[in-house]
């Protein structure tokens, strides 16, 4: 059956059939205002929900404020509650309409029923018109003498809504002073803690042009403050439970006896059901016994039970938050909660976050009494169905084997990993294989005699199979098909994506060569001359580095590439001990679930990826960092504004365009004898100039046609650039807000650039001797931002580019718009020839 015409359709009940609908409801409403007649409330009632049904979805019923204010004169708490809420959504975009409320709302505040009273001074409060102010001081300091608590309690958010709107009205009707005297003699509990709260936010704000806000927030952390809240804590709902001991946190006792007495008040909380109130508490406890060696170490064994019970008792995520505190306190004292392992196995109905973080407690607690019994459940956990979880658990296997706990053991379990022929678990283990052959090199023999085995065709992720390709060249005299596999993996060096696998494959290639010459010299020449024309730079590098090691003296190359082996005493740890103290510190809020401290989330420059606004005067990266708008003609008389300090700091990452390396040989004595065959291979003495005879023998060698061809002359410019470009700043941002981003790209600043940036100017200065003028800059270490342009010689055509430079990672990221798309390639690539040549004698 076919649907009806639209015309035939029912329109919905919570949708207005047409424009009239709302003239009807401003007429019905107006015919019912003053009536009281039998069942008149009904009535209102169903124009009242239609009313709010409207503005719920977003249509404007503003015309109705009139008629809904006049039929507010009822006695009807249903119909009380309608109005309020339509009131409060109109006032603020209607201040001349809000008059009108001002006479029933103050009407209503002086209502026999307490629960009206309390709802018209809510809403009162809530419609945030500063022109207002002056009828809130009245009903406020009524409500904050009104008998009935309710009251009392919406008339101190009350105040706090005023000290916002207005906070010279809030403070000159002495309102902080009245709420403090509540806080201290209210008998009702909610009234108290909702004065707190008030205060705390007035007097925070307050104190940084007040000093008798200072001194009144200071007061709020005295002894007779905090014992009067800690004796009552009890009559609190959680929250102002919470609130509390956040407060209870920042008093500094005066002696022992003093921590004895808050620990003693709050024993009875670490047993609340909330896990809220019991983080709070045992925030509290590490707090006060920070200084007490003993008695910290005391607190810890009090505090682990109850919160072992929350993790065990509730939503898994309650039991992941109540996880990662406890996880900080496990890794901070590892040995208290050994015993207690079992907590942490994992249940199969369990989300795989709570899984994850219960296997990384379990690396932390393993020691010499338990690490048989974890182990075995981990590897329980390998051939789990959750591929993610199955991982976590190998990886945990093998943390707790480098922290030399059974390690014979341990090594067993991880190769008979590897004969379970799944490739994740395959994958997992190669890498863990490893790491544990860097710090426990005399079990060489036992896994490579099983890695041996493996297929490096099986073996599709980058870093297991870069692991594979590091034992192959470490232990390339122990692996009788070395070479060949080696020979193999160069062979397809197209097809392999990774660049982490080529880099390794360069470096085995030559670890192979100083131990199995004649086998590897083939191979080694393949792998060099693939790495030299590799589009990667750190490929390119490192294989232009073999080359010219190589070319200079074998003997040379052997000491850098492949010096005696030392074992691994300790992996670096991801975090350091500084900022765990740090989330320490931050005990029970959002910085432990995330493992990170607060500034991480709240400094610009630990955000990740920076983002800049499109906008060309949104340039300033902090508030402290200066920034300027510079036209390209008169940027030096604004140098001092630009001389944005930044450390020095040894950036070993950049290269620079003369194939200058930044490599750095380890100096080691003198290693073992090369073989007959590398003898023959070495090439004496430096190498002056690459069209040597030295180096037509080595380029044969090796099968590398590198320095028979002669250098190719070098092209001329693509673009020729208008050296007296001129761009007024205005025209420059109308244009960029106008332009699509043509290309994006980053690329590297070479060390001695990075260094220059000391003082921006140069890099203006030096980008302007290319034809390349800069518009606006601004910016401080580690993060650098420029805008610049640029116009063809021949035509009116401009370049915008937006010019980021990090010196940590001596990056740049270049945004470039321009005005003619087809020659934009063009111009960034006289751009990044101009940035890398900057810095550069």
């Amino acid at each position: 059956m076919a649907p009806p015409a639209a015309s035939q359709r029912y329109p919905s009940p919570s949708q207005p059939s047409g424009k009239s609908e709302v003239s009807d409801l401003k007429t019905q409403l107006r015919q019912l205002a003053g009536s009281r007649a039998p069942g008149v409330d009904d009535s209102k009632r169903d124009l009242y929900k239609k009313v709010i049904s409207y503005m719920t979805i977003g249509i404007d019923v503003s015309s109705v404020f009139g008629e809904m204010v006049m039929c507010s004169a009822t006695s009807d708490i249903v119909l009380k509650k309608m109005c309020y809420l339509y009131v409060g959504n109109y006032a603020k975009g209607n201040p001349d309409l809000s008059l009108l409320t001002i006479n029933f709302l103050q009407r209503d505040c002086k209502d026999e029923d307490p629960m009206i009273r309390g709802l018209a001074l809510r809403s009162l409060c809530s419609l945030r018109v500063p022109n207002l102010v002056e009828y809130l001081v009245g009903p406020l300091g009524s409500g904050l003498k009104d008998n009935n608590s309710y009251v009392r309690t919406i008339a101190v958010t009350g105040v706090l809504k005023l000290y916002h709107i207005s906070p010279s009205t809030c403070i000159d009707a002495d309102f902080p002073a009245t709420l403090k005297s509540l806080m201290l003699h209210d008998s009702d509990a909610q009234v108290v803690a909702n004065c707190l709260s008030a205060l705390q936010e007035i007097w925070s704000l307050e104190a940084s042009h007040s000093e008798e806000a200072c001194r009144e927030k200071e007061s709020l952390l005295s002894k007779p403050v905090i014992y009067y809240f800690l004796n009552r804590i009890k009559e609190f709902n959680e929250w102002a439970q919470c609130l509390i001991l956040e407060l209870a946190v920042k008093y500094v006792p005066s002696d022992s006896n003093d921590i004895f007495d808050i620990m003693n008040l709050l024993e009875d909380r670490l047993q609340h059901a909330n896990g809220a109130v019991v983080l709070a508490t045992v925030k509290v406890f590490l707090q006060l016994t920070l200084s007490m060696t003993d008695v910290h170490q005391q607190v810890y064994e009090r505090i682990k039970s109850p919160l072992l019970t929350l993790v065990s008792s509730g939503s898994p995520e309650q039991s992941y938050a109540i996880l990662s505190h406890l996880h900080l306190l496990v890794v901070r004292a590892p040995f208290i909660f050994a015993a207690d392992y079992k907590h942490f196995y994992c249940q199969y109905n369990e989300p795989s976050y709570v899984k994850k973080l219960k296997l990384e407690m379990l690396t932390a607690v393993a020691n010499e009494s338990n690490t048989y019994e974890i182990v075995t459940e981990l590897c329980e956990y390998a051939a789990n169905v959750d591929i993610a979880i199955a991982r976590e658990s190998i990886r945990a296997v093998g943390k707790i084997a480098l922290q030399q706990y059974d390690v014979n053991a341990i090594v067993d379990r991880l190769l008979q990993f590897l004969e379970m022929e799944k490739d994740y678990v395959t994958a997992e283990t190669l890498v863990l294989v490893k790491d544990l052959l860097r710090k426990y090199p005399q079990w060489s023999h036992d896994c490579i005699s099983v890695v041996g085995g493996i297929s490096s065709k099986n073996i599709q992720e980058p870093k297991a199979k870069a692991a594979l390709i590091w034992m192959l060249g470490e232990y390339a005299q122990d692996m009788s098909d070395a070479p060949y596999v080696l020979e193999n993996l160069i062979e397809n060096w197209e097809e392999e994506h990774s660049a982490e696998v080529r880099l390794h494959l360069l470096t085995a290639a030559m670890k192979c060569f100083f131990k199995r010459a004649p086998e590897t010299q083939k191979a080694l020449g393949t792998a060099l001359a693939a790495g030299i024309a590799d589009f990667h730079q750190d490929v390119h590098d490192r294989a232009l580095f073999y080359y010219r090691v190589l070319q200079y003296d074998v003997h040379v190359a052997e000491r850098v590439v492949s010096p005696p082996k030392q074992a691994v005493s300790v992996f670096a740890d991801t975090q350091s001990s500084e900022i765990k103290d740090r989330i320490f510190d931050e005990f029970n809020s959002l910085s432990v679930i995330y493992q990170k401290p607060s500034y991480m989330f709240t400094d610009k420059e630990h955000r990740g990826p920076f983002e800049f606004s499109d906008e060309v005067g949104n340039i300033s990266i902090t508030p402290e960092a200066s920034s300027d708008i510079v036209p390209a003609q008169q940027y030096e008389a604004n140098d001092k504004d630009l001389l944005l300090g930044i450390d020095e700091k040894d950036e070993n990452k950049g290269v620079s365009n003369n194939n200058g390396s930044a490599y750095t040989a380890p100096s080691l004595e003198s290693s073992s004898n090369i073989t007959s065959q590398m003898q023959e291979l070495a090439i004496s003495g430096p190498a002056t100039s690459a069209t040597t005879p030295q180096s037509f023998g080595f380029d044969d060698l090796f099968g590398l046609g590198l320095s028979t061809a002669p250098a190719p002359t070098p092209s001329p410019p693509l673009l020729k650039l208008n050296a007296r470009a001129a761009l007024d700043p205005g025209a420059f941002q109308q244009k960029w807000r106008q332009l699509p981003i043509s290309l994006t790209q980053e690329c590297s600043v070479n060390p001695q650039g990075i260094a220059a940036l000391t003082v921006p100017q140069s890099l203006i200065k030096h980008m302007q001797s290319h034809s390349i003028h800069c518009i606006a800059s601004g910016g401080q270490s580690p993060n650098f931002k420029f805008f610049f342009f640029a116009q063809k010689e021949s035509e009116p055509s401009n370049y915008l580019t937006e010019c980021i430079i990090n010196t940590s990672s001596a990056k740049a990221q270049i945004k470039v718009k321009a005005d003619e798309q087809s020659t934009c390639q063009a111009f960034t690539t006289v751009f990044e020839t101009a940035l890398s040549k900057f810095g550069m004698p």
